[in-house]
């Protein structure tokens, strides 16, 4: 991870659960993607990526969401997006929300989670 992103893994209720501070950027995809991709289990099990606490995301950062999500759905598995205002607003203006599952809130994702 760079300085200006911090992330945190742990599996819970039966998915990958990524919690991500500071920025998205073009600085930090890279980072983004590998810190994500070193922990994928070779059993496919759904994706939560929480950014509710991201202070910047820029396209940089929305084209390594959009990746993950690609690579979610060529492995069947779910994938959803946990964003505050500031990545919601983002993601909206793109108009990416269906496409990456975004949700409103980490509880309303890990609730959405198919069983």
């Amino acid at each position: 991870m760079t300085v200006s992103l911090r992330g945190g893994f742990q599996q819970q209720d039966g998915c990958l659960l990524f919690s991500f501070t500071g920025q998205l950027d073009a600085y930090s995809e890279k980072q983004f993607l590998a810190f994500i991709t070193d922990h994928l289990t070779s059993t496919p099990q759904p994706l939560v990526i929480d950014l509710s606490k991201i202070d910047f995301i820029d396209s940089s950062g929305l084209g390594a969401l959009v990746q993950m999500a690609k690579h979610c759905n060529d492995q069947a598995m779910q994938f959803l997006v946990v964003g505050n205002a500031r990545v919601v607003q983002t993601v909206k203006l793109v108009r990416l929300e269906q496409f990456l599952h975004l949700q409103p809130d980490l509880d309303t994702a890990l609730g959405s989670i198919a069983a």
